[in-house]
């Protein structure tokens, strides 16, 4: 009729807790490490876009919080509207269009080094008769430092 309360281990079960407590983490370390290899691998597909070699400058990069349409010039006088191949001749439409819409709007302009300046001043011209005047030059930094002036 009476309970035991002594069980069959004996002096184990007083008062402290029979499970472990301890984290094992090498489980957690494995899938941290699948998961650091899997983006290794995709994060190089996921960039898309125009190889376009920059002129390199010494400004610093422009901080804005509207998004600005980049107007691409490739080195074989491609025009890129974004992700649009467009010509020369229906730009200047194209960009009026843009600014009816988007008054406020900004246009970086990204020409491809190898571009002769002839053809990247048309192309400007062509944004300038579209009535956007916030206009910017896509440049590529240099870590270089400064050359000193000679007088």
């Amino acid at each position: 009729m009476g309970m035991s309360t002594q069980s069959s281990g004996g002096l184990r079960n007083r008062g402290t807790p029979s499970t472990l407590a301890e984290i094992n983490v090498t489980p957690l370390v494995d899938v941290m490490l699948v998961l650091l290899i899997v983006f290794m691998i995709s994060a190089p597909l996921m960039q898309q876009g125009i190889q376009v070699d920059l002129p390199k400058t010494k400004a610093s990069a422009v901080n804005d919080s509207q998004e600005p349409l980049v107007l691409a010039i490739t080195k074989d006088r491609r025009i890129l509207l974004g992700s649009l191949e467009v010509e020369l001749a229906s730009l200047g439409a194209k960009l009026s269009a843009i600014a009816q819409a988007r008054p406020e709007v900004e246009i970086h302009i990204q020409g491809d080094r190898g571009v002769a300046y002839g053809f990247v001043a048309e192309v400007m011209a062509e944004v300038k008769r579209s009535q956007i005047t916030r206009v910017g030059l896509i440049t590529d930094p240099s870590e270089s430092k400064p050359q000193s002036r000679k007088p």
